[in-house]
C-alpha cells in the first residue's frame, strides 16, 4: 500500500498538480551574446544525483545550481539538453528520482531530452506515456504506445539577426541503426547555418569510429564513464567526440559559430564545474524538498535489505561500551560522528537511506540501525562501525574480541561524499581521535 501510495504522489508531481512554483527564476545574463553564436548546454548520466552528498565542502553538482550555469547565455541563444540514463538502477527510490528529474528538466527549460532503454523502462513502469505538453521533447529509445512512430529527431531554431541558425538532434542504436538512418535529418543546405548532432547508444569503439565517418555529424556524444566530461577526437578532427560526464558534478557547454552560409560549424566545448558557490534557485529547491517527502513516506529505511551477522552477533550501541570504556566513550562524545545523524535531521535527510547508512551503526545488518524511533541506541556513527558488533564483547565483558563486520573510513568517505579526504587521511584522523596513546 505504501508503495502504491508514493508512486501516485510521483505520478502527481509528474503531472504539475503539486508541484513546486512553475519555473525557475528567470536567470538574467551579464554577458553581451555574439549574434552569430548560439550555445549548447549538455547534461547526462544523471545516475539520480539530485544534489551533493553534502557531508564535506567543495563538492560538485546540484540541479538547483543549473540556472545560474544556463543564464549565463539569454534563452534565445541556448539549448539546454540531457543525454540520457537519469537513474541508476529501477528500485523504488530510482523510481521517485526518476519523475523529480523530469520535472526538474522542466522546471529548468530543458529543450531535449534523451531517453536510453532503462529510462523509457522505468517510465513505463510509472505509467508515462510522453511529456506532458509545454515540457521538453523526448527522443531516444522507442517509447509511446506506437514505438514505430517514435521521434528518433529533434530541431531547434535560433533566430538570428541576418540568418537563421539551426541545430539538429539525432538519436541512433548503434547496434542495430544504419548511418544513413540519419541522411534525411542530417542533410546540410547550403543556404542554412546548421550543426549536426548525434547522440550513440550501445557503441563499442568500432562502431564509434563508423558513425564519426559515415553520420556527416558535427558532433557525436558518447555514454560516460568519467565524473568529468571527456574530448575523444583529435584537436581539429571533425567530427567533435566527447562524453558529458556523470552525476551532474559538470555541465558542458557547446559554442556554434558559423563562418558562413553552408559550411561546417566553428565548434567550441567548455567544460563548467557546477560549484557549491553557486546561487542555488528557490523552485529546485522546494522541489528537492518534495523528494525528501516522498522518500519520507515511501518508508525505504525499514524496508532496507539487510543480511545476517555472523555467529549470532548483535549491535549493542555505543552506550554499552562506556562502562569499561568511559574515556573513550567521552572523547567520542565530543566529535563530529557522535552527532552524525543530528546533521540529517538538520537538512530533511533522515529518512534517505543512501545518506543514513553512513550516519548510523549497521543498517545493512540484521540488528543494525532501522529508525529512529526503533533503535534510537544505533544512531550516529559509533563504536562498533569500526570495532564491529559488539553482544559477545559485551557480555563476555571483553574477553571475547569484537570481530567482523568492521567499517573502514574509506566506506564512506569516497571522492563522492569527501572530496578533500584523499591526500589528506592523517588530518581527518586525528578529528576523530578518542582513545590514548600509544
Amino acid at each position: 500500500m505504501a508503495v502504491n501510495i508514493v508512486l501516485v504522489s510521483l505520478c502527481v508531481l509528474i503531472g504539475g498538480f503539486a508541484c513546486p512554483e512553475e519555473s525557475v527564476r528567470p536567470p538574467v545574463s551579464r554577458q553581451v551574446a555574439d549574434p552569430g553564436e548560439v550555445s549548447i548546454f549538455f547534461t547526462g548520466t544523471e545516475l539520480g544525483a539530485l544534489k551533493p552528498c553534502g557531508c564535506s565542502g567543495g563538492q560538485l553538482g546540484g540541479l538547483s545550481k543549473r540556472p545560474a550555469i544556463f543564464g549565463r547565455v539569454p534563452s534565445a541563444r541556448r539549448a539546454v539538453v540531457d543525454t540520457g540514463t537519469l537513474v541508476a538502477g529501477d528500485g523504488e527510490q530510482d523510481l521517485i528520482k526518476f519523475g523529480i528529474l523530469l520535472e526538474a528538466f522542466r522546471l529548468l527549460g530543458y529543450d531535449l531530452v534523451h531517453l536510453t532503454e532503462q529510462d523509457v523502462q522505468i517510465a513505463q513502469t510509472l505509467g508515462l506515456t510522453a511529456p506532458r505538453e509545454g515540457s521538453f521533447a523526448v527522443i531516444g529509445a522507442p517509447w509511446g504506445p506506437d514505438r514505430d512512430d517514435s521521434p528518433a529527431g529533434f530541431v531547434k531554431r535560433f533566430e538570428g539577426q541576418r540568418r537563421e541558425i539551426v541545430a539538429r538532434f539525432a538519436s541512433v542504436d548503434a547496434r542495430i541503426d544504419r548511418p544513413e538512418s540519419v541522411a534525411e535529418l542530417f542533410g546540410r543546405p547550403t543556404d542554412e547555418h546548421a550543426v549536426n548532432i548525434l547522440v550513440l547508444r550501445n557503441g563499442d569503439a568500432e562502431s564509434r569510429r563508423i558513425w564519426a565517418q559515415s553520420s556527416d555529424a558535427d558532433c557525436l556524444i558518447l555514454p560516460s564513464d568519467s565524473d568529468e566530461p571527456q574530448v575523444l577526437s583529435e584537436p581539429g578532427e571533425r567530427p567533435l567526440v566527447y562524453t558529458v560526464g556523470r552525476f551532474g558534478r559538470y555541465i558542458s557547454r557547446l559554442r556554434v559559430r558559423f563562418p558562413g552560409p553552408g559550411v561546417e560549424p566553428a565548434l567550441f566545448l567548455e567544460r563548467i564545474p557546477v560549484e557549491e558557490a553557486l546561487p542555488d534557485d528557490g523552485a529546485l529547491v522546494r522541489l528537492y524538498g518534495q523528494y525528501q517527502e516522498l522518500v519520507r513516506q515511501s518508508g525505504l529505511l525499514e524496508k532496507y535489505p539487510r543480511i545476517p551477522l555472523p555467529d549470532g552477533l548483535q549491535y549493542v550501541g555505543s552506550q554499552a561500551c562506556q562502562r569499561c570504556h568511559d574515556y573513550e566513550y567521552a572523547a567520542w562524545s565530543t566529535k563530529a560522528h557522535a552527532s552524525a545523524f543530528a546533521t540529517l535531521v538538520e537538512v530533511g535527510s533522515d529518512h534517505d537511506p543512501e545518506c543514513v547508512i553512513c550516519h548510523v551503526i549497521g543498517m545493512d545488518r540484521e540488528s543494525g540501525f532501522i529508525t529512529e524511533q526503533k533503535t534510537p541506541h544505533l544512531k550516529d556513527v559509533g563504536c562498533e562501525n569500526c570495532h564491529g558488533p559488539g553482544s559477545a564483547h559485551v557480555h563476555s565483558s571483553g574477553w571475547t574480541p569484537t570481530v567482523e563486520p568492521k567499517m573502514s573510513c574509506l566506506d564512506c568517505h569516497t571522492p563522492e561524499h569527501s572530496s578533500g579526504y584523499a591526500g589528506h587521511e592523517a588530518e581527518y584522523l586525528e578529528k576523530i581521535k578518542h582513545w590514548r596513546e600509544p
